[in-house]
Protein backbone atom coordinates (compact mmCIF):
# COMPACT_ATOMS: atom_id res chain seq x y z
CA UNK A 1 0.00 0.00 0.00
CA UNK A 2 1.59 3.20 -1.17
CA UNK A 3 1.28 6.54 0.32
CA UNK A 4 -1.84 7.79 -2.34
CA UNK A 5 -3.49 4.95 -0.58
CA UNK A 6 -2.94 5.39 3.07
CA UNK A 7 -3.87 8.98 2.40
CA UNK A 8 -7.10 7.55 0.90
CA UNK A 9 -7.66 5.20 3.76
CA UNK A 10 -6.78 7.90 6.59
CA UNK A 11 -9.83 10.17 4.87
CA UNK A 12 -11.78 7.25 4.48
CA UNK A 13 -12.22 6.67 8.34
CA UNK A 14 -12.32 9.95 9.39
CA UNK A 15 -14.83 10.78 7.29
CA UNK A 16 -17.15 7.88 8.63
CA UNK A 17 -16.82 9.11 12.55
CA UNK A 18 -13.81 12.21 12.84
CA UNK A 19 -14.50 11.97 16.55
CA UNK A 20 -14.17 8.73 17.13
CA UNK A 21 -11.40 8.02 19.47
CA UNK A 22 -10.27 4.69 18.13
CA UNK A 23 -10.54 5.70 14.34
CA UNK A 24 -8.35 8.66 15.31
CA UNK A 25 -5.68 6.21 17.02
CA UNK A 26 -6.00 3.90 14.14
CA UNK A 27 -5.69 6.48 11.53
CA UNK A 28 -3.41 9.26 12.74
CA UNK A 29 -0.85 7.10 15.20
CA UNK A 30 1.12 8.99 17.65
CA UNK A 31 1.44 12.82 15.86
CA UNK A 32 -1.83 12.85 15.32
CA UNK A 33 -2.45 12.48 18.87
CA UNK A 34 0.29 15.06 19.35
CA UNK A 35 -1.63 17.45 17.31
CA UNK A 36 -5.00 16.88 18.98
CA UNK A 37 -3.70 17.51 22.20
CA UNK A 38 -2.43 20.80 20.89
CA UNK A 39 -5.61 21.99 19.21
CA UNK A 40 -7.73 20.94 22.25
CA UNK A 41 -5.88 23.19 24.51
CA UNK A 42 -3.79 25.80 22.47
CA UNK A 43 -6.99 26.64 19.96
CA UNK A 44 -10.12 27.94 20.32
CA UNK A 45 -11.71 25.40 17.40
CA UNK A 46 -10.04 22.83 19.24
CA UNK A 47 -12.30 22.41 22.59
CA UNK A 48 -14.81 19.38 20.59
CA UNK A 49 -11.66 16.52 20.30
CA UNK A 50 -12.26 13.32 22.62
CA UNK A 51 -9.29 14.55 25.20
CA UNK A 52 -10.18 11.95 27.96
CA UNK A 53 -11.14 8.75 25.68
CA UNK A 54 -8.67 9.50 23.03
CA UNK A 55 -5.91 9.51 25.70
CA UNK A 56 -7.33 6.19 27.47
CA UNK A 57 -7.49 4.80 24.48
CA UNK A 58 -3.52 5.55 23.22
CA UNK A 59 -2.85 3.93 26.90
CA UNK A 60 -4.98 1.02 25.22
CA UNK A 61 -3.26 1.04 22.19
CA UNK A 62 0.22 0.77 23.58
CA UNK A 63 -0.16 -2.33 25.75
CA UNK A 64 0.82 -5.77 24.73
CA UNK A 65 -3.19 -6.23 23.72
CA UNK A 66 -3.31 -3.36 21.50
CA UNK A 67 -3.14 -5.79 18.09
CA UNK A 68 -6.21 -7.72 19.70
CA UNK A 69 -8.17 -4.70 20.59
CA UNK A 70 -7.87 -2.20 17.33
CA UNK A 71 -6.77 -4.84 14.39
CA UNK A 72 -3.15 -5.98 12.89
CA UNK A 73 -0.50 -2.88 12.96
CA UNK A 74 -2.10 -0.90 15.58
CA UNK A 75 0.27 -0.12 18.47
CA UNK A 76 1.65 2.76 20.28
CA UNK A 77 4.84 3.97 21.62
CA UNK A 78 4.10 3.82 25.57
CA UNK A 79 7.39 6.58 25.91
CA UNK A 80 5.93 8.60 23.26
CA UNK A 81 2.69 9.03 24.70
CA UNK A 82 4.11 9.76 28.08
CA UNK A 83 6.65 12.29 26.61
CA UNK A 84 5.10 13.69 23.31
CA UNK A 85 1.47 13.90 25.00
CA UNK A 86 2.10 16.12 27.93
CA UNK A 87 4.54 18.01 26.07
CA UNK A 88 1.87 18.84 23.15
CA UNK A 89 -0.66 19.69 25.91
CA UNK A 90 2.21 22.01 27.81
CA UNK A 91 2.84 24.34 24.57
CA UNK A 92 -1.05 24.18 22.99
CA UNK A 93 -1.80 25.39 26.86
CA UNK A 94 0.80 28.09 27.06
CA UNK A 95 -0.02 29.48 23.65
CA UNK A 96 -3.61 29.78 24.39
CA UNK A 97 -2.39 31.69 27.87
CA UNK A 98 -0.52 34.06 25.28
CA UNK A 99 -3.12 34.54 23.12
CA UNK A 100 -5.21 35.73 25.48
CA UNK A 101 -2.63 38.06 27.19
CA UNK A 102 -1.86 39.25 23.98
CA UNK A 103 -5.36 40.44 22.67
CA UNK A 104 -7.59 40.36 25.63
CA UNK A 105 -11.38 40.11 25.23
CA UNK A 106 -11.11 41.16 21.88
CA UNK A 107 -9.91 37.81 21.18
CA UNK A 108 -13.83 37.07 22.06
CA UNK A 109 -15.47 39.31 20.70
CA UNK A 110 -17.24 37.32 17.89
CA UNK A 111 -20.43 36.14 16.99
CA UNK A 112 -21.96 33.02 18.29
CA UNK A 113 -21.79 29.70 16.11
CA UNK A 114 -21.58 25.96 16.64
CA UNK A 115 -17.87 26.14 17.56
CA UNK A 116 -17.75 29.75 19.84
CA UNK A 117 -20.18 30.44 22.56
CA UNK A 118 -20.24 33.44 24.45
CA UNK A 119 -21.24 30.80 27.32
CA UNK A 120 -17.64 28.68 26.79
CA UNK A 121 -16.06 31.86 28.34
CA UNK A 122 -18.13 32.95 30.57
CA UNK A 123 -17.98 29.30 32.44
CA UNK A 124 -14.14 29.34 32.16
CA UNK A 125 -13.75 32.97 33.81
CA UNK A 126 -16.17 31.47 36.28
CA UNK A 127 -13.65 28.55 37.62
CA UNK A 128 -10.53 30.67 37.18
CA UNK A 129 -12.28 33.46 39.82
CA UNK A 130 -13.69 30.77 41.79
CA UNK A 131 -10.71 28.61 42.59
CA UNK A 132 -7.93 31.06 41.84
CA UNK A 133 -5.44 31.07 39.30
CA UNK A 134 -3.13 27.76 40.35
CA UNK A 135 -5.87 25.82 41.35
CA UNK A 136 -8.10 26.52 38.23
CA UNK A 137 -5.42 25.58 35.59
CA UNK A 138 -4.80 22.25 37.39
CA UNK A 139 -8.81 21.45 37.99
CA UNK A 140 -9.91 22.95 33.98
CA UNK A 141 -7.41 20.21 32.52
CA UNK A 142 -10.21 17.34 33.62
CA UNK A 143 -12.89 19.58 32.40
CA UNK A 144 -13.95 19.54 28.29
CA UNK A 145 -14.39 22.78 27.12
CA UNK A 146 -13.30 24.38 30.15
CA UNK A 147 -9.62 23.15 29.58
CA UNK A 148 -9.89 25.03 26.14
CA UNK A 149 -11.30 28.60 27.11
CA UNK A 150 -9.28 28.66 30.49
CA UNK A 151 -5.60 29.09 28.77
CA UNK A 152 -7.16 32.32 27.18
CA UNK A 153 -9.06 33.54 30.12
CA UNK A 154 -5.92 33.36 32.35
CA UNK A 155 -3.62 34.91 29.94
CA UNK A 156 -6.73 38.07 29.69
CA UNK A 157 -7.54 37.79 33.46
CA UNK A 158 -3.39 38.75 33.82
CA UNK A 159 -2.38 35.55 35.21
CA UNK A 160 1.72 36.17 35.11
CA UNK A 161 3.14 33.78 32.33
CA UNK A 162 5.88 32.30 34.61
CA UNK A 163 3.08 31.19 37.28
CA UNK A 164 0.97 29.91 34.43
CA UNK A 165 3.77 27.52 33.02
CA UNK A 166 4.37 25.98 36.24
CA UNK A 167 0.84 25.20 36.92
CA UNK A 168 0.35 24.12 33.46
CA UNK A 169 3.04 21.69 33.74
CA UNK A 170 1.87 19.88 36.61
CA UNK A 171 -1.59 20.04 34.86
CA UNK A 172 -0.63 18.96 31.88
CA UNK A 173 1.20 15.72 33.00
CA UNK A 174 -1.34 14.87 35.58
CA UNK A 175 -3.96 14.30 32.89
CA UNK A 176 -2.43 13.10 29.98
CA UNK A 177 0.25 10.48 31.73
CA UNK A 178 -2.74 9.34 34.19
CA UNK A 179 -5.37 9.19 32.05
CA UNK A 180 -2.39 6.94 29.45
CA UNK A 181 -1.19 5.09 32.28
CA UNK A 182 -4.88 4.20 33.28
CA UNK A 183 -5.87 2.90 29.58
CA UNK A 184 -2.18 0.68 29.54
CA UNK A 185 -2.69 -0.71 32.94
CA UNK A 186 -6.24 -1.79 32.05
CA UNK A 187 -6.06 -3.27 28.86
CA UNK A 188 -4.95 -7.04 29.58
CA UNK A 189 -8.31 -7.05 31.83
CA UNK A 190 -10.54 -5.39 29.57
CA UNK A 191 -9.30 -8.16 27.04
CA UNK A 192 -9.75 -10.57 29.95
CA UNK A 193 -13.71 -9.94 30.15
CA UNK A 194 -14.87 -8.68 26.91
CA UNK A 195 -14.41 -10.75 23.39
CA UNK A 196 -11.72 -8.37 21.01
CA UNK A 197 -14.95 -9.16 18.52
CA UNK A 198 -17.62 -7.31 20.67
CA UNK A 199 -14.82 -4.66 21.79
CA UNK A 200 -16.41 -2.25 20.01
CA UNK A 201 -19.95 -2.20 21.72
CA UNK A 202 -18.12 -1.80 25.34
CA UNK A 203 -16.05 0.83 24.57
CA UNK A 204 -18.62 3.52 24.55
CA UNK A 205 -19.63 2.50 27.95
CA UNK A 206 -16.37 2.11 29.08
CA UNK A 207 -14.77 5.27 27.48
CA UNK A 208 -18.11 7.26 29.49
CA UNK A 209 -16.77 5.80 32.53
CA UNK A 210 -13.05 7.19 31.94
CA UNK A 211 -14.83 10.89 31.51
CA UNK A 212 -16.47 10.64 34.85
CA UNK A 213 -13.81 9.05 36.57
CA UNK A 214 -11.94 11.86 35.07
CA UNK A 215 -14.10 14.84 36.18
CA UNK A 216 -13.86 13.28 40.20
CA UNK A 217 -10.70 15.92 41.39
CA UNK A 218 -13.49 18.74 40.23
CA UNK A 219 -15.94 16.63 42.01
CA UNK A 220 -13.96 16.02 45.37
CA UNK A 221 -13.21 20.19 45.00
CA UNK A 222 -16.76 20.81 44.99
CA UNK A 223 -17.31 18.64 48.43
CA UNK A 224 -14.19 20.15 49.86
CA UNK A 225 -15.41 23.67 49.16
CA UNK A 226 -18.91 23.05 50.14
CA UNK A 227 -17.99 21.51 53.56
CA UNK A 228 -15.40 24.29 54.31
CA UNK A 229 -18.27 26.58 53.61
CA UNK A 230 -20.13 24.51 56.18
CA UNK A 231 -17.93 25.02 58.45
CA UNK A 232 -17.13 28.48 58.14
CA UNK A 233 -20.63 29.09 58.51
CA UNK A 234 -21.15 27.35 61.75
CA UNK A 235 -18.40 29.48 62.90
CA UNK A 236 -19.70 32.96 61.83
CA UNK A 237 -22.80 31.79 63.81
CA UNK A 238 -21.06 30.43 66.94
CA UNK A 239 -19.06 34.03 66.78
CA UNK A 240 -22.81 36.07 66.71
CA UNK A 241 -24.12 34.17 69.57
CA UNK A 242 -21.05 35.20 71.33
CA UNK A 243 -21.57 38.60 70.44
CA UNK A 244 -25.06 37.94 71.14
CA UNK A 245 -24.09 37.10 74.56
CA UNK A 246 -21.65 39.78 75.22
CA UNK A 247 -24.43 42.34 74.56
CA UNK A 248 -27.17 41.26 76.55
CA UNK A 249 -23.77 40.65 79.54
CA UNK A 250 -23.08 44.76 79.33
CA UNK A 251 -26.57 45.88 78.72
CA UNK A 252 -27.00 43.69 82.27
CA UNK A 253 -24.20 45.88 83.74
CA UNK A 254 -25.47 49.13 82.42
CA UNK A 255 -28.78 48.73 84.10
CA UNK A 256 -27.60 47.29 87.03
CA UNK A 257 -25.31 50.87 87.38
CA UNK A 258 -28.13 52.72 86.77
CA UNK A 259 -30.15 51.40 89.88
CA UNK A 260 -27.01 51.75 91.91
CA UNK A 261 -27.00 55.62 90.66
CA UNK A 262 -31.19 55.93 91.09
CA UNK A 263 -30.76 54.66 94.43
CA UNK A 264 -27.69 56.47 95.91
CA UNK A 265 -29.46 59.69 94.57
CA UNK A 266 -32.76 59.02 96.60
CA UNK A 267 -30.85 59.05 100.01
CA UNK A 268 -29.43 62.58 99.49
CA UNK A 269 -31.68 65.61 100.52
CA UNK A 270 -32.52 68.41 98.78
CA UNK A 271 -30.50 71.65 98.65
CA UNK A 272 -31.88 75.18 97.77
CA UNK A 273 -29.63 77.25 95.89
CA UNK A 274 -31.70 80.35 96.57
CA UNK A 275 -30.84 83.04 98.69
CA UNK A 276 -32.80 84.25 101.84
CA UNK A 277 -32.46 88.28 102.82
CA UNK A 278 -30.33 89.43 104.94
CA UNK A 279 -28.56 85.84 104.87
CA UNK A 280 -24.85 85.92 105.91
CA UNK A 281 -22.24 84.75 103.51
CA UNK A 282 -20.27 82.53 105.62
CA UNK A 283 -18.67 82.87 109.32
CA UNK A 284 -17.25 86.14 108.97
CA UNK A 285 -19.01 86.75 105.72
CA UNK A 286 -20.30 90.41 104.61
CA UNK A 287 -23.59 91.87 105.61
CA UNK A 288 -25.42 94.86 103.82
CA UNK A 289 -28.08 95.44 106.49
CA UNK A 290 -25.36 95.77 109.29
CA UNK A 291 -22.73 97.02 108.08
CA UNK A 292 -20.51 94.44 108.88
CA UNK A 293 -16.96 94.41 107.03
CA UNK A 294 -15.60 91.61 104.84
CA UNK A 295 -13.56 90.64 108.86
CA UNK A 296 -17.01 90.78 110.49
CA UNK A 297 -16.50 94.02 112.48
CA UNK A 298 -18.08 97.64 111.97
CA UNK A 299 -17.73 99.20 108.09
CA UNK A 300 -15.43 102.21 108.68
Amino acid sequence: MDNADNARLIVDNLAVNPLDPKDLITTVGLLGIWGILFAETGLLVGFFFPGDSLLFLAGVAASTVAEEIFGPGVSLSLPGLLIGAPIAAIVGAQLGHWLGARYGRRMFERPESRLFKKDYVDKAEFYFNKYGPAKAVVLARFIPIVRTFLNPVAGMLGMPAKTFFLWNVVGAIIWTDGIILAGYLLAAQIIKVIDPEDIDHYLLPVIVLIVLVSVLPVFFEFFRERRAKAKEAEAHARTAEAEARIVEAEANIVEAVEHVVEAATQQIPAVSDQHRPGQVYGGGGYDPQQGQGYDGGPRR
